[in-house]
């Protein structure tokens, strides 16, 4: 084979894929020395997909009439729609006492309104003092309807709850549906999950695992899908179609864990990241607040604004949502949840 150097393009390319290689690797050193890990345990999977499950079928039946009550029936929900605030209260509170759950509340004072944390819990068999909290904060940006951005992680939520409900969990778990998550309250005093990670510190509650189900229902298969922040796009696949799952770098441990559980049971593509809290998107949603107390988090997510186009926007509506792509996650995160309970944290 005769190997030609001598066309006019030949070495500017050479020296430009050179100098690619050069900025690839020094961005994954300088990842390195800031404790980002992009490699993460397991292997996503690519494979076609089977038919729904009877099991997923249903858990898709319910989050679609979940999604559509808080984004259609009720609608913007958040101190400027106070009614639809409390109308999204209303509507989890009743979902949570339908599957027979005792339902507490965390109520605080914001701008002279009332604003209120909903919590449920299953009492581990072996280890009650060991929490592990499932969140999803209920509330939705103004002028916007809020379907992907949340009401599909309160209908994860509420769907854990319904498949856990009576099973033989050795630690405790507790549902937690959040308040003031979005502007002008995120990552403020006034955040709900703040308020209630705060809490927790002062009570001792020993906090083993906090997972964030945040805007969980966009999926893409189309090539240029998926964007990243600086500089994860150098590893990361364009192509939207994948859950994510994220934590800050105290809190490795926790998504080497859960993504490679998911990725064991779950025939759905996955992608993880650990990184410092404070680069863009790492700390966007409720499991910062647990950040901040100490406690380990992840978040779980379609990545909202590095994909969903209509996020934050009047058109985050319930037809945007694949619910059954959303459902297959679901169901993986449930196996996911009930081995994390069973894993002794001592």
């Amino acid at each position: 084979m005769k190997l030609y150097i001598r066309g006019p393009h030949f070495w500017p390319r050479l020296v430009c894929i050179f100098l690619i290689l050069v900025i690839v690797l020094g961005v994954y050193n300088m990842m390195g020395s800031r404790g980002i890990s992009i490699k993460m345990p397991g292997r996503s999977y690519s494979g076609q997909f089977t038919p729904l499950t009877e099991e997923e079928t249903e858990i898709r039946n319910h989050i679609k009439k979940h999604v559509e009550v808080l984004a259609s029936e009720i609608g913007e929900r958040n101190l400027r729609e106070y009614n639809n605030l409390e109308g999204a209260v209303d509507y989890i509170e009743k979902t949570f006492r339908e599957l027979n759950y005792e339902v507490s509340f965390q109520d605080f004072v914001v701008e002279g309104k009332i604003t209120k944390n909903i919590e449920v819990e299953i009492l581990g068999k072996s280890r009650p003092n060991e929490i592990i909290i499932l969140g999803a904060h209920y509330d939705s940006v103004i002028g916007c309807p809020g379907a992907n951005d949340n009401a599909t992680g309160v209908a994860a939520i509420l769907e854990f709850a319904r498949l856990l409900k009576g099973g033989n969990l050795q630690c405790t778990v507790r549902f937690v549906a959040f308040t003031n998550e979005e502007p002008p309250f995120f990552q403020t005093e006034n955040m709900g999950s703040l308020v209630y990670a705060r809490r927790s510190r002062k009570r001792g509650e020993n906090i083993v695992s906090m997972l964030s189900i945040e805007t969980i229902g966009y999926y893409s298969d189309l090539k240029g899908s998926q964007r990243y922040p600086f500089p994860f796009s150098f590893f990361y696949p364009n192509t939207g179609n994948f859950i994510g799952f994220v934590s800050n770098a105290s809190s490795r441990n926790l998504v080497h864990h859960v993504i490679a559980s998911f990725r064991r049971n779950t025939h759905f593509p996955s992608e993880g990241v650990a990184a410092p809290g404070w680069m863009t998107g790492i700390g966007w949603s409720d499991q910062w607040s647990f950040w901040k107390e100490g406690y380990p988090g992840i978040m779980i997510t379609d990545t909202a604004p590095f994909r969903y186009p209509y996020y934050h926007t009047q058109w985050d509506t319930p037809d945007k949502i694949d619910y059954d792509r959303m459902a297959r996650v679901v169901a993986g995160l449930k196996r996911v949840i009930i081995g994390l309970t069973n894993t002794d944290k001592k």
